[in-house]
C-alpha cells in the first residue's frame, strides 16, 4: 500500500506567523507543534512543508535567505525528533497566478509526482483559507488550524475544512482516528 502523506503549512501552522520571515533567528516553533509532527511521523505518514513564499517574488528576500530559515526549521524539528521529509516553496506573488502558489494545486502534484502518493489519501493542515482551498483542489482532507491569534477568519463564501483544530497535536488525533476508520473499511472488503 502507498505511504500517505500530510503537508503542512509553515507561517501560523508550524511556526509563529512573522510577516515576511527572512531572519532564521526569528524561526519559533509552535507550541505543540513537533509532538504532532512526531505524532504522525509514529503513525507511518510522510511529512511535507507547503509554503507560499512571496516575499522572494517582492524582492524582500531571496530564496538563499529562504533556505537559511528553512534549514533552522528542519534543525529544530531535528533537534526534537520531528523532521520533515521535504520541504516545497512557491515564491511568486499572486499577480502571477502561477501553478504552484497555494491554492493552486503545483506543490502538491509535484510532491506527488516525487513521492508517489495520491493526493486525495493526503490530509492538508493549515491555518488559513488557501490551505483549505489548496486540500478541496486535491480532494485531500483538510484541517483547519487556529492556534497562532493571526488566524483569520474565513469569509462567508470561502471552503470550510473538514475539521478544525487548536494545534498540530489536535490534527494528529484526528489523522490517526482518520486513518483508524480507512482502515478498518479496508479491512471489511
Amino acid at each position: 500500500m502507498p505511504r500517505r502523506f500530510v503537508l503542512v503549512d509553515r507561517d501560523g501552522t508550524l511556526i509563529v506567523k512573522r510577516t515576511y520571515l527572512c531572519d532564521p533567528l526569528a524561526v519559533e516553533l509552535l507550541p505543540r507543534a513537533a509532538e504532532g509532527l512526531r505524532a504522525m511521523r509514529r503513525l507511518g505518514l510522510g511529512l511535507i512543508l507547503v509554503t507560499n513564499q512571496s516575499g522572494v517574488g517582492r524582492g524582500y528576500f531571496t530564496l538563499e535567505q529562504v533556505a537559511a530559515v528553512h534549514d533552522r526549521l528542519l534543525r529544530l524539528l531535528d533537534d526534537v525528533g520531528a523532521g520533515l521529509d521535504d520541504i516545497y516553496l512557491c515564491p511568486h506573488i499572486p499577480e502571477e497566478g502561477c501553478r504552484c502558489r497555494k491554492p493552486a494545486p503545483g506543490m502538491v502534484e509535484d510532491a506527488a509526482a516525487t513521492w508517489g502518493f495520491n493526493p486525495r489519501e493526503a490530509f492538508v493542515i493549515g491555518d488559513a483559507a488557501c490551505d483549505v482551498q489548496l486540500g478541496k483542489a486535491v480532494g485531500a482532507f483538510t484541517i483547519r488550524t487556529v492556534q497562532d491569534e493571526t488566524a483569520l477568519p474565513f469569509g462567508p463564501n470561502e471552503a470550510r475544512a473538514d475539521e478544525t483544530v487548536e494545534d498540530l497535536v489536535e490534527a494528529a488525533a484526528i489523522v490517526e482516528r482518520r486513518m483508524q476508520c480507512i482502515t478498518q473499511a479496508q479491512l471489511r472488503r
